[in-house]
């Protein structure tokens, strides 16, 4: 197996963790309010760490999507800002990202 190819099984075996928890936020959240003021009101507090959580969540699936597009398109590994490649030492720590070190500095 190459080392692009584990890479992409990375990372569809952490999208699919991020949307499992995705959805468990999102049962979580939809679950009926209790009718005591006080407790819908601590209720309410943890609601918005989980929202907070859930948008990060859904921020990296869409850098993982965004990454498999490019394993798709046959240009994953190339910046896209500059087209040099992204050292592989870069792409085990930060699978999905589209920017070699240089160019990510300025963005």
């Amino acid at each position: 197996m190459s080392e692009h190819e584990e890479i992409r099984q990375r990372l569809v075996a952490r999208r699919s963790a991020l949307m499992e928890r995705l959805e468990r936020f999102e049962e979580q959240l939809n679950e009926p309010s209790d009718p005591d003021a006080e407790e819908r009101s601590v209720e309410r507090e943890d609601d918005e760490p989980m929202e907070s959580l859930g948008l990060a969540g859904q921020k990296e699936i869409e850098a993982i999507d965004a990454a498999l597009k490019r394993f798709d398109d046959g240009v994953y590994g190339i910046c896209v800002t500059c087209g040099d490649k992204i050292r592989p030492e870069r792409l085990k720590l930060v699978p999905q990202t589209p920017f070699c070190a240089d160019c990510a500095r300025h963005e």
